[in-house]
């Protein structure tokens, strides 16, 4: 049984001091600064002089990251709550707005049946999309042409569910030892044969085709999150000519862009990665609350040492991360021209708590087991060690950042100041406060009944079959009949 830990909440941190004596006591090596710096002199509002994206300088450090929507049509298409999404992007003084959605490539390949698609059927909704977003923040800040927008390609893989919300219909890399008995793998039909493949990579060039016809300045080709070109990096026990070796475990993402710059198609290209995994965790089931999850452990995997199916862990330790392989595939990624590599860590549907750090856990998730800064410190620093050893021309954006609430902005100051990333990206903090750092540039003050308090509810509502959005803290969702179906989804599970 995990042992049991008093959580000291971001909101009761009153003042700089106290957060850094917390982030000491915790032995943690997470700096910030003393103040929110305003205008032109913020670290924030300077510009990314490293590269061009497209021809265009990006205009500021704040991202805007890609978001898997559970709220399209059931052909992939564009509906209101998309629209307002897009439109909040613009509306954030983001200068990049990194994917956009998570775009699947084929309907087969998406995470629910309500997921964005990329093909030609949906083309000029995509082109709405932009030209809302461009639109938008053309009204709230002038320029538009420091503005770079990508779109970002993804197959599901393990965690495809495209004709219903309840319905595993899963597509992998590989058999994993874990994982295959929670996301209903069962049959070796189930691996992509690599005559598939062949088929797999078009889909991805035909996308980036649509993605810059309707005018996005690069496309992410995503390596994220375990979905699937994820998987393909950790398939060390995969046969062929797509498993087994780092050459072979990275062939797609090498076949992807030469398919593309071959087609004649000149988009530039970006990856979102997770920079490393751990085993899959679970809420402990001896927990001393009955009612409610578990703090997360990982799952057993004495059975499976050395552990060959993750990528950048310690195959012998897998709850600790190794960067070795992390670091062979950012030089890989500048060999490609790869402008923008987006780092992350591990995945959502098997350990989150080094993903997306948080207070609350969602309804699939666990209890924290130990304070959530511990894992934003990780990937904050991962960042830091990948950066020093990274081409200056390849742009690095920062994650993790959403945690920090109040103190968001400090730390993202000295990240900035001090080279740590060329970039901060935020996702479920855009859909609580879409402008939170412009606000900081601005102002030096941020609104704290906006701040996302990480209650996880934008993880819980698409778990459980309900659209996307920040349900406690935007009216527009709390107004909604999908609100009270979530409190009673949260009380059945002790979340």
């Amino acid at each position: 049984m995990a042992e049991p830990f008093k959580l000291t909440r971001i909101p009761t941190l009153k003042t700089v001091a106290d957060f850094r004596q917390h982030v000491a006591a915790l032995g943690l090596d997470l700096p910030c600064e003393d103040s929110i710096v305003t205008g032109a002199m913020s670290p924030l509002a300077q510009p990314v002089n490293s590269a061009t994206i497209n021809g265009k300088t990006v205009g500021n450090r704040y991202a805007v990251q890609p978001m898997e929507g559970w709220d399209g049509t059931t052909t992939g298409g564009v509906t209101e709550e998309m629209r307002r999404r897009w439109q909040r992007f613009g509306e954030s003084g983001a200068k990049l707005i990194y994917g956009g959605e998570a775009m699947a490539i084929r309907s087969d390949g998406r995470a629910n049946p309500n997921q964005l698609i990329i093909n030609e059927e949906n083309k000029a909704g995509l082109a709405e999309l932009r030209e809302i977003l461009v639109r938008a923040h053309k009204e709230r800040f002038g320029n538009t042409d420091d503005l770079v927008i990508g779109f970002q390609l993804t197959h599901s893989g393990r965690f495809c569910k495209p004709t219903d919300k309840k319905r595993m219909e899963p597509r992998v890399a590989y058999r994993h030892p874990i994982l295959d008995r929670k996301f209903n793998v069962t049959s070796d039909a189930q691996v992509f044969a690599d005559s598939e493949i062949e088929e797999l990579i078009q889909d991805y060039i035909d996308a980036a085709k649509i993605a810059r016809d309707v005018g996005a300045d690069f496309v992410d080709i995503k390596h994220c999150h375990g979905y699937l070109l994820h998987e393909f990096l950790s398939a060390f026990t995969r046969p062929g000519k797509y498993g087994g070796a780092f050459e072979n475990r990275t062939r797609i993402l090498r076949e992807i862009v030469e398919g593309i710059r071959a087609s004649g198609n000149k988009i530039e290209f970006g990856v979102r990665l997770s920079a490393f995994d751990f085993v899959p965790f679970k809420p402990d089931s001896s927990s001393s609350q009955p009612g409610k999850l578990g703090p997360g452990v990982p799952e057993d995997f004495s059975h499976c040492l050395p552990y060959r199916y993750a990528f950048g862990v310690d195959q012998h330790n897998p709850v600790r991360c190794d960067l070795t392989e992390t670091f062979q595939f950012v030089e890989l990624c500048a060999q490609l021209g790869v402008k923008i590599l987006n780092l992350s860590a591990g995945s959502p549907y098997y350990n989150p708590h080094i993903q997306r750090p948080a207070a609350y856990p969602p309804s699939d998730g666990y209890q924290p087991a130990h304070d959530p800064l511990i894992d934003v410190a990780r990937q904050i620093n991962a960042v830091r060690e990948i950066k020093a050893r990274s081409p200056k021309d390849l742009i690095l954006v920062g994650t993790a950042y959403s945690y920090l609430q109040e103190y968001l902005p400090h730390v993202a100051q000295y990240a900035i100041r001090n080279g740590w990333t060329d970039m901060i990206g935020l996702g479920r903090m855009v859909l609580s406060y879409p402008n939170i750092l412009a606000d900081a540039v601005e102002r030096g003050t941020l609104n704290t009944k906006v701040i996302c308090r990480t209650f996880s509810d934008c993880t819980t509502g698409p778990r459980n079959g309900l659209i996307s959005g920040c349900y406690p803290l935007d009216k527009y969702y709390s107004t909604k009949p999908e609100f009270q179906k979530l409190k009673e989804i949260k009380k059945a599970v002790g979340g």
